[in-house]
């Protein structure tokens, strides 16, 4: 099988040369973008559109690097509005992350609404990676030392994220699903063309792959884009 076209949204430059490259490396790699931090973990941001496979990448590298852990926006955004949650991320969340500091979060959101539990991140930890739309604001390049960035085709990413809410049914049945991700969409393509994520990513991973792609591997190219 040969190299697959992506379909992009207008405003998005399409990677190019990727490489299928193993999951210790893509580690390695972002580990040395991210730098040895004195006193706390290195902060990686997961940034890409809606199912353009975001969590799982996440999910993968933190399985790779011991003492790590994930902070997922969508429980920052939690009942807040599409994009109205930054500041709640960098105050509570990335700037202990940069001071060293265990972190212990309870948005308010998750207060008015009996959300139980916390946000919680460890103290000495090697690794946090922070994933969502939205991870890598621009307002907040200075917390986080380094961004990937999750480049996927737009109709695929459509169908699975239609799929899997359908499926948990967190907006309610298919026809409610179909009808909350084009709102989304709305908020989420111009928020995303302001932003320019991809701008500021050291490393752009697929999250539909383009080329095919061995047990443990992923497919790779240099950013930014």
């Amino acid at each position: 099988m040969g190299p697959v076209h992506l379909t992009l949204p207008p405003g998005e430059p399409a990677a190019g040369a990727w490489r299928a490259v193993p999951e210790d490396e893509v580690v390695d790699l972002l580990l040395r973008a991210a730098g040895e931090p004195a006193g706390r973990p290195r902060v990686v941001a997961v940034d890409g559109r809606s199912a353009s496979g975001k969590s799982t990448l996440a999910e993968r590298l933190s399985r790779r690097v011991g003492r790590s852990a994930v902070v997922r926006t969508d429980d920052v955004a939690w009942h807040e509005s599409f994009f109205g949650w930054g500041d709640l991320l960098a105050e509570h969340v990335l700037r202990p992350l940069r001071r060293g500091d265990a972190v212990s979060f309870r948005p308010p959101a998750w207060e008015r609404h009996g959300r139980e539990g916390a946000i919680d991140v460890p103290a000495g930890l090697a690794l946090v990676v922070v994933e969502g739309v939205g991870a890598s604001r621009r307002e907040w390049a200075d917390l986080v030392d380094a961004t990937v960035w999750v480049q996927s085709d737009l109709a695929a990413a459509q169908e699975r994220g239609i799929a899997r809410d359908v499926a948990l049914g967190v907006n309610g049945d298919a026809q409610e699903a179909v009808a909350f991700w084009h709102e989304w969409m709305a908020e989420e393509l111009p928020f995303l063309e302001q932003q320019r994520p991809w701008q500021r990513a050291c490393l752009v991973v697929a999250g539909t792959p383009p080329i095919p792609l061995g047990d443990g591997q992923l497919a790779v190219a240099a950013g930014p884009l």
